[in-house]
């Protein structure tokens, strides 16, 4: 590591913050996304700063004193650790929350501020308002021009939040998580997915996908297997060549799928769809999504005559081994089993559905000339 060095920041009013809010990066590449707090969430951090409760201190990398190669927005400051506090504070300055309805002002508490904006106490309660104008927060300055350094204080400062694997992973310097982040801005990532990404769970998809292409072949994928690859500096020609390959089948599959698609609503059903679409011959796109819907449909119809203990003769016992498999979605042979029912599931699909029928022994496709093996 660098040259490190952290003292406290000249302490600041709060609205000089807010004032001097374009001079923040609040994304640089390691910090996790904004806006996972609730409303509620928000105005309580208000209601402890009105009434003068302690706030966890705030880090910053301080880049006023020099240019810095880690100031890749050129800005005088980049948000380390108080992302979701600052906007909860920028939030109540730009009257987007009001105050929670059970809001007691301790120094007056016959003043009946619940609900209130920040615009309604500076005309009702103007010295209240001015009051958290003129608050501050315990601002550090991180002083380092070395990447490693501002990455491993963002992870001790989380080390006792409920970061998620992929935030750890996003936080490590290197070309894996460059490329992922990458991977995580194509269309298909914001547009066609339905699974929740508040938690960087694109950005787990986008690890789990990029793993498989640089082994060229599914990989298990448990927390510990995507932390060692985040890792993986060299060769970073073929981490390229494996990102530049995903990016390729991601387009696929925005192709296949519909914005918001509501077969995309389980993120551990991704990199198993993900693998499907990039073995199916460019001929038979056009088919997938059809296949994949009448494929749920049966895996839902199989469930309820189960449910209904209707017999096992009533049963498809390759469509219930993929229910089975589906429970544990990190594993290998989870993903291996689910590719080869859903290749094994699209033959006959093709051939029952799509030739109908004139097909015929001779004219019926074989697995070889739907999928590139």
């Amino acid at each position: 590591m660098g040259q490190l060095r952290i003292s406290p920041h000249k302490s600041m009013t709060l609205i000089w913050w807010w004032k001097n809010r374009d001079k923040i990066d609040f994304g640089p590449s390691y910090q996790r996304r904004g806006r996972l707090w609730s409303s509620r969430d928000k105005a309580y951090l208000i209601d402890t700063i009105i009434n003068g409760f302690d706030v966890p201190k705030l880090y910053i990398a301080d880049f006023q004193f020099g240019q810095s190669q880690l100031n890749s927005a050129k800005m005088p400051y980049a948000i380390i650790d108080g992302k979701q506090r600052l906007e909860a504070v920028f939030d109540f300055f730009e009257n987007k929350i009001t105050l929670n309805d059970d809001f007691i002002y301790k120094k007056e508490t016959s003043f009946n501020l619940g609900k209130l904006s920040y615009r309604d106490l500076q005309s009702r309660y103007p010295r209240i308002a001015d009051e958290f104008d003129n608050a501050s927060l315990d601002f550090m300055s991180v002083f380092s021009d070395d990447e490693e350094d501002i990455h491993e204080i963002f992870i001790r400062l989380n080390k006792s939040k409920p970061l998620t694997g992929a935030e750890v992973r996003n936080a490590i310097p290197g070309p894996v998580s460059e490329i992922i982040r990458a991977l995580s801005m194509h269309e298909f990532f914001t547009e066609t997915i339905n699974f929740g990404v508040g938690r960087a769970g694109d950005r787990n998809a986008a690890a789990k996908v990029l793993y498989f292409e640089f082994h060229h072949k599914p990989m298990p994928t448990k927390k510990t297997d995507l932390d060692r690859f985040a890792k993986i500096r060299d060769p970073k020609a073929e981490l390229e060549l494996a990102g530049r390959r995903a990016i390729d089948t991601l387009s696929a599959m925005n192709e296949v799928f519909i914005p918001r698609d509501r077969l995309l609503s389980s993120a551990g059903q991704l990199p198993v769809y993900y693998w499907l679409v990039r073995s199916i011959r460019p001929e038979f796109h056009r088919h997938t999504r059809e296949f994949l819907l009448w494929f749920e449909d049966s895996r839902k119809k199989n469930r309820d005559r189960q449910k209904g203990r209707s017999g096992a003769l009533d049963l498809d016992q390759r469509l219930s081994r993929y229910d089975t498999l589906n429970r544990s979605t990190n594993d290998l042979q989870s993903h291996n089993g689910r590719i080869d029912l859903l290749k094994d599931h699209f033959v006959d699909w093709i051939n029952a559905f799509i030739l109908g029928p004139v097909r015929t022994p001779r004219t019926a496709f074989r697995k070889d000339q739907i999928f590139i093996e």
